[in-house]
């Protein structure tokens, strides 16, 4: 037999759920860029299977899907080796459901989907919504007790390991049960919110702010994940920062970083770490177009994180930041130095970098003057008050 009949031969031994379990676990080592053999033909037959009529893997399990329906906002692709707050890596779910079904809660979790495959059948979204809910509840009690000690917890991630050599599997576990714990809020928030915001102006991040407030009052463990929706709602990512910037006293590192939203600069890192991530995926690949764009979204974020935070360089964000961007600048380079210089690259010039330019310094400039202004009137104020 070849290698690829003794593939075939061997993913036809499994069920269609351990099936879409492999796909993920080697999509989310693809992404790592892990080189496994024999992995290109695993998912050339496993993406055939569950891609070519439209069906995504991770669906072959409705009531799974049902169960997990509350994650829906935070979820996302890949494999990011930061801590992702706020998020749950997709490829985590599986190894999950496998542990609760099979290690965690076997007889409840078998009496779930016998209740719920005849739901899914006759479409009975209400009755499905509530069995799901009843389950989630169930499973939150039983992890926010099983979890609670060192012990359990040991448990939790050796069990875990024997389903993905995922590290984040377990991170993503405790994230899955905070929001389980904070359901129904994140709900009513997620409709108080509005669908979209275009501009994120400071009427704008005021009343967002309110909403946060009220919300972390009871679901202080899930405000990150409150933030997530919100970052949705935003026309570019980086605009998250201005729940940090506007509450500070000024705009230097130190202060932002003593404002409750301060963990929204790390979200934006996250989220530019993952920018790098698809980055180098699609210059792997030679889709440069969808590179050029994903690096005008990179500089754009450097740049908007550089005019609003001062001393961004002397904190531990502008040092992560460097870390980032230099790694972007080594897979531009390796990409670029493959064409002779008199044939040029079109990612090579650098001119779309808007710090670097003279129309970036300039508003930056402008942008520090504002604050000088600001902080000035403000100190202003204060003085009359005290007279």
């Amino acid at each position: 037999m070849t290698q690829s009949d003794q593939i075939g031969e061997y993913l036809r031994h499994l069920t269609p759920h351990a099936r879409g379990s492999l796909l993920s676990e080697l999509e989310r080592l693809e992404v790592c860029g892990a080189a496994i053999p024999g992995a290109a033909v695993a998912l050339e037959k496993l993406r055939t299977e569950f891609r070519r009529g439209g069906q995504a893997h991770d669906r072959v399990a409705n009531p799974s899907r049902h169960f997990f329906s509350p994650l829906e906002s935070m979820l996302v692709d890949g494999a990011p080796a930061h801590d992702n707050s706020g998020r749950i890596l997709r490829g985590s779910l599986a190894a999950i459901w496998e542990w609760i079904s099979h290690d965690l809660l076997p007889t409840m979790t078998n009496d779930y989907v016998a209740r719920m495959k005849p739901l899914i059948a006759a479409d009975k979204q209400a009755e499905i919504r509530k069995v799901a809910a009843t389950f989630q509840t169930k499973v939150y009690k039983y992890l926010e007790s099983a979890l609670g000690s060192p012990e359990g917890a040991e448990r939790a991630r050796t069990k875990l390991a024997t389903y993905t050599a995922s590290r984040s599997a377990y991170s993503d576990l405790t994230r899955m049960v905070s929001v389980l714990g904070a359901r129904d809020a994140l709900a009513e928030l997620d409709k108080d919110l509005p669908a979209s915001i275009v501009e994120f102006d400071p009427a704008q991040v005021a009343t967002i702010t309110a909403l946060l407030d009220a919300f972390g009052k009871q679901n202080a463990a899930a405000v990150p994940f409150a933030l997530t929706l919100v970052a949705k709602r935003l026309k570019t990512f980086w605009q998250l920062v201005r729940l940090a910037t506007k509450a500070a006293a000024s705009k230097n590192a130190v202060d932002i970083a003593a404002t409750p939203y301060a963990v929204v600069v790390a979200m934006v890192l996250d989220r530019l770490q993952d920018k790098g991530t698809t980055l180098r995926a699609a210059l792997k690949k030679n889709r440069i177009a969808a590179a050029k764009e994903l690096l005008d979204e990179i500089y754009d974020t450097e740049y908007a994180l550089h005019v609003r935070i001062d001393r961004l360089d002397q904190s531990d964000w502008g040092i992560r930041l460097d870390k980032i961007m230099t790694g972007v600048a080594a897979e531009v380079e390796a990409e670029v130095s493959r064409f002779p210089e008199e044939v040029g690259h079109v990612l090579g010039s650098y001119s779309r970098r808007r710090d670097q330019s003279l129309a970036g310094r300039l508003t930056r400039m402008a942008w520090k003057g504002r604050d000088a202004l600001h902080s000035g009137v403000a100190s202003c104020m204060k003085l009359i008050g005290q007279a």
